[in-house]
């Protein structure tokens, strides 16, 4: 068909590979500014200049030279320096092999920053080198003198490789970003998270949201990898909001239809339960945020060629560096290209590119841009199927091939992203931040619509052709630091952030209900062809929402072992709906609502965390499906309220990491309400509870030999609300999932590494009247990667199985809808460094 219209947790292990920038206090948050916003911008930061004194090569040296107070645990060298940097008020950037597989006995006294990193590095065989503008790289420390006689054997260069780590890990170590908490790490928040680094995408080569979180049992995978649907998950049973749990480097975008480029990405981070106070609106079933590529402060040059079924071609460039006077300015650049045949039949084409750009302005103030660009067309794509028309019982499951997709179908997205951002470090303790960013999303789909008709797979086939835009504008402006009052150390967090959606539908859209029948057993010959271009489907203005919000926290650490976390968010909301004639069909608005968030955190050891915590959250109501069965369709819902309770603990050592957490989550409910024979309202009533057990844990069985487990246990039900749903089981939500993982490094194959793993969902319920279930099913994974020199250049291969036993099973996907599992699938890749 022609086209219609940190260093911390990243286990490299290459010499003169990509190096990743610490500093904690100081890692820069990416964001692009028109030049009126970049205006106002520069004056905001302009005050807190004149205000703060401006004198960053003194501030540089004194902070270099001045000994201070440290206590660093025992534990991974890359933990113990990361922390080190975080308490100096320093950048450190370091290749993360030169310090794989170290560990550290810590810190505890008063020294200088040199004489800290002295002492955390004796006998490691590292130095730490500050440079001309007081950051500081890892390198290894120059050899002893030689002798005279020893002086005349000159000897061969010698290239040293060593394999890129990819055991099991939590990645407890690494940071994250949590909105109004400001950047920490995994293991010192008091909420449930997951991080997938940049390793590990590679490793899964995934080509939908779900597949990054096949270790996680909290998440429950109901995306598609050819389909609109690319990025559906439900978290401990509940759905992410679309329009608000997605974010790029902490800033949100409208996640709906858009499958960002992975590898592009140097991490993805899951903040699970209500993130209210954190980001504002979201769904309690969590924030999910992508980390994307940043400057390199060493030259980086990487490419890669992949391939993977039925006949797709992946080429990928990296490209970043330094350039200027100290290596001033920084430079990254990605490009990808990616097309050809499916593994369900259809076929993608999939074009992107990255640009991040940063400037150290100064000792004290950072600039940073960066902007992505990805235009994705996916022919041929697989249907949607809903059992709104079947009885209680699902037909026997299909393999996800070509017979279910009718000709015609297709879904053509192209979206973009700037974000710019400010951040300058009044003295060692305190900084101010100021950011923009602006997103854009362009959908056309012609989609399938198989509504079940019986056990035998018999289905009436309807037809959708459609469009929809989405932009989504926010600024924000952060103050954070640390004060010591009375004995206490206080990290405090305030700000201001604004946002504005707008959603844009199409008034010429096409459904046609009963276009053609069929069975999921035979060739779906239904075809239908869209009709002019995007501009011809009437776009208008359907919704537009708006943002505004005071927030603060305090994180107070009372003695070595007690900490206290209290926050507020104050939010100002407003809402309006139109109809395609432009006039108002709802018009909500919302002031002054509070959502707080408190923990409490004790420190079992200096390796071991407990914590309980209490967030209350506004989730903004959904966007009623555009469909003629909906009496409210293209209607948005008004916010929701949700409220979580969290008992936990965290354990990160050398040799192995665990977290348990108990936690209970309540909400508004919004389900279809059902109005007769093809006739349903979506309404809020009622409220809905979730509460569970997670459990996970990795370790280390010797030199070769990784292993993790993951587990949730989660009840769930209707507490309140309309009588026929009352008591039952909430729709989406497994009783039971397991994960499983084990890696393996070869030691007869220097290089060589195997990783496997294993994930049982079980049975979900599909409705809210408890009708009907999707059946348990376990997928499993196969893979390995191998690190060599090829004409002297490191060399990385990997391959991967994804469904290892080619399992035929149903997905829930949403409420009433399912879709076909993931049929068996490879891939191959080759990654070069220059």
């Amino acid at each position: 068909m022609s086209r219609r219209s940190s260093f911390t947790g990243h286990r490299l292990a290459r010499p003169a590979r990509q190096h990743v920038s610490v500093a904690s206090v100081a890692r820069f948050p990416d964001g692009a500014l028109r030049p009126m916003v970049l205006a106002v911008h520069l004056a905001t930061v302009g005050v807190v200049l004149a205000a703060a004194g401006w004198a960053p090569d003194a501030q540089a040296q004194a902070t270099a030279e001045q000994a201070r107070r440290f206590s660093i645990p025992a534990g991974t060298l890359t933990l113990a320096l990361n922390r080190f940097a975080e308490e100096a008020g320093v950048f450190l950037s370091a290749p993360a092999e030169l310090t794989q597989g170290k560990s550290s006995a810590g810190l505890s006294g008063s020294y200088t920053v040199e004489q800290g990193f002295g002492e955390l590095l004796r006998g490691q065989g590292l130095q730490a080198v500050r440079q001309a503008n007081g950051s500081y790289v890892l390198r290894p420390a120059p050899a002893a003198v030689p002798s005279v006689a020893a002086a005349e054997v000159v000897l061969p260069a010698v290239m040293v490789t060593a394999s890129a780590e990819q055991d099991v890990t939590r990645n407890l170590g690494t940071p994250v970003r949590a909105g109004a908490l400001g950047d920490i790490a995994q293991k010192d928040t008091p909420f449930s998270s997951t991080v997938v680094t940049k390793t590990q995408i590679e490793e899964l080569a995934p080509q939908k949201l779900g597949d990054l979180f096949i270790q996680d049992a909290s998440v429950s995978d109901n995306s598609g990898a050819y389909t609109a649907w690319s990025t559906f998950v439900t978290v401990r049973g509940m759905d992410l909001d679309w329009q608000n749990s997605y974010r790029i480097d902490g800033k949100p975008y409208l996640g709906y239809t858009v499958t960002l480029p992975y590898e592009h990405l140097e991490q993805v981070e899951l903040l699970k339960g209500s993130t209210g106070f954190m980001y504002g609106f979201g769904a309690p079933g969590g924030m999910l945020n992508y980390v994307t590529k940043k400057p390199t402060d060493t030259t980086t040059r990487n490419v890669s060629l992949g391939y993977a079924s039925n006949s797709i071609v992946r080429a990928n460039a990296d490209l970043g560096g330094r350039v200027g006077d100290s290596g001033a300015f920084g430079y990254r650049v990605g490009l990808t290209h990616e097309e050809g045949g499916t593994s369900n039949g259809g076929s993608l084409q999939r074009s992107s590119v990255i640009l991040a750009l940063d400037a150290r302005l100064s000792n004290r103030l950072s600039w940073d841009f960066q902007a992505i660009y990805q235009d994705r067309l996916t022919e041929d794509t697989e249907p949607t199927i809903t059992t709104r028309l079947l009885g209680n019982v699902l037909p026997e499951a299909v393999k996800n091939d070509e017979k279910l997709v009718g000709p015609g179908n297709y879904v053509d997205n192209q979206f973009g992203f700037v974000a710019t951002s400010l951040k300058y470090r009044l003295d060692d303790d305190w900084q101010a931040s100021t950011s923009f960013s602006q997103s854009y999303s362009k959908t056309r789909r012609n989609e399938s619509i198989l509504n079940l008709q019986n056990l035998a797979g018999d289905y009436r086939d309807d037809r959708a052709d459609y469009g929809e835009r989405y932009t989504y504008s926010y600024w924000d402006t952060m103050l954070q630091g640390r004060q010591k009052i009375a004995g206490m150390t206080h990290h405090i967090v305030a700000g201001l952030s604004w946002q504005k959606q707008r959603n844009d539908d199409s008034s010429n859209a096409v459904y046609i209900p009963g276009y053609g029948t069929g069975n999921l057993h035979t060739q779906n010959t239904n075809r239908y062809d869209s009709v002019g271009s995007f501009d011809s489907l009437g776009m208008y203005r359907l919704t537009e929402a708006t943002q505004g919000a005071v927030f603060a926290s305090d994180r107070v650490e009372l003695n070595d072992r007690w900490s206290v976390l209290g926050g507020l968010r104050w939010i100002q909301y407003e809402k309006r709906n139109w109809d395609s004639a432009g006039a108002v069909t709802s018009d909500y608005r919302e002031d002054g609502v509070v959502t707080p968030t408190v923990a409490l955190m004790f420190k079992v050891a200096s390796d071991t965390m407990a914590y309980a915590s209490y967030v209350e959250s506004l989730q903004q109501g959904a966007i009623v499906p555009s469909l003629p069965t909906y009496t409210n369709a293209g209607q948005m819902l008004d916010p929701l309220m949700s409220r979580q309770w969290e008992l936990g603990i965290k354990k990160d050592s050398a040799r192995w990491s665990a977290t348990a957490a108990l936690f209970r989550v309540t909400k508004t409910t919004e389900y279809d309400r059902s109005c007769g024979t093809g006739c349903l309202t979506r309404v809020q009533e009622g409220e809905s509870v979730f509460q569970g057990l997670e459990l996970g844990a990795t370790t280390r069985l010797g030199s070769a030999w990784s292993l993790g487990g993951n587990l949730m246990l989660l009840d769930t039900e209707y507490a309140s609300g309309e009588a026929a749903i009352l008591g039952n089981r909430v729709a989406g939500s497994p009783p039971l999932v397991a994960t499983a993982q084990l890696a393996y490094r070869v030691p007869e194959v220097k290089g060589l590494q195997l990783h496997f793993g294993a994930k049982y969902t079980g049975k979900t319920s599909l409705r809210a009247d408890g009708t009907m279930d999707v059946d348990a099913y376990t997928l499993a994974n196969l893979g390995a990667s191998y690190d060599t020199l090829v004409a002297g250049k490191a060399t990385t291969f990997r391959a991967n199985i994804s469904n290892l036993f080619d399992q035929k099973y149903w997905m829930y996907q949403y409420s009433n809808y399912i879709k076909t599992g993931e049929s068996r699938a490879f891939s191959l890749s080759a990654s070069v460094q220059f």
